[in-house]
């Protein structure tokens, strides 16, 4: 969202919600109004519970296998504006709240993202998921064989690889 527009997002969200507090109001009166609005606080908090546990759960096995969690991270990342959403009195926050607990909705969200989004780590090295087909960033590879690398231990690590062995 360009930054322009969350100047006007501040103002309609408000609005959008007396709006729905009013009809909603108006239909089946005050007092079961707020009753759903601390209703639907309760059931996003017990499911950002359970699909938060879940997601740390795929977060350390994509880690256990030797990739980034890249996905994940950004699923995590919207449930956590999920959350918030739910626990912000409102129907129209609670709606987009909702919808974020929804996997086929976040994936959405996901392609849209991975699209427009580069990772850029230190040294300019880039991280891709392997989902979009793309090589490396300079397109080099370098594939050396067993024999063609060797690894010279360090003697002024403090990992204890060197000769001295581990320090205290």
């Amino acid at each position: 969202m360009p930054f322009s527009l969350i100047p006007f997002a501040l103002l309609v969200i408000p609005l959008l919600e007396i709006a729905a507090f009013v009809v909603i109001g108006g239909q089946i009166g005050v007092f079961p109004t707020l009753a759903l609005v601390v209703v639907t606080a309760i059931i996003g908090s017990i499911l950002l519970r359970v699909q938060g546990f879940g997601l740390l759960n795929r977060i350390q096995t994509e880690m256990n296998a030797g990739r980034v969690p890249a996905r994940e991270l950004v699923h995590g990342v919207m449930l956590l504006v999920a959350g918030i959403l739910l626990l912000t009195p409102g129907f129209v926050t609670d709606t987009a709240g909702f919808l974020l607990f929804v996997p086929p909705v976040r994936d959405a969200v996901w392609r849209f993202v991975r699209s427009r989004v580069r990772v850029v780590g230190p040294g300019g090295a880039t991280f891709d998921d392997g989902a979009s087909g793309r090589g490396p960033a300079d397109g080099r590879t370098i594939d050396l064989d067993e024999e063609e690398f060797a690894r010279e231990p360090d003697p002024n690590t403090p990992w204890g690889d060197g000769p001295s062995g581990p320090r205290s």
